[in-house]
């Protein structure tokens, strides 16, 4: 659950790498969910990246915005799920783990 909310944390992508390198071979599930984690953020990152040049034509701003309150949004639900035991997968999240 700490690697879907680890944005919040201030740890971002370091939290759910390091518990993925950690756990992948002994808890199957903590790392499929730690490897969702690093994905949802990573893409988070590259997609506000993606926003920097438009911040010249004044729609970066709004969009990166638009992008955290999403991201938001969807680690909480990401990190409810988990308590519950359910397996969830972020959408439009580049699977790169």
């Amino acid at each position: 659950m700490l690697c879907h909310l680890s944005a919040l944390l201030g740890v971002g992508i370091l939290l759910p790498l390091i518990v993925y390198l950690v756990k992948k071979d002994d808890s199957p599930q903590v790392a499929r969910h730690a490897r969702e984690a690093l994905n949802f953020h990573i893409s988070v990152f590259l997609y506000a990246l993606a926003c920097v040049p438009l911040f010249f034509v004044f729609i970066g701003f709004p969009l990166v915005m638009l992008i955290s309150f999403s991201a938001l949004v969807f680690a909480v639900i990401a990190a409810v799920k988990s308590a519950g035991g359910i397996d969830y997968r972020y959408p439009l999240t580049l699977r790169l783990v």
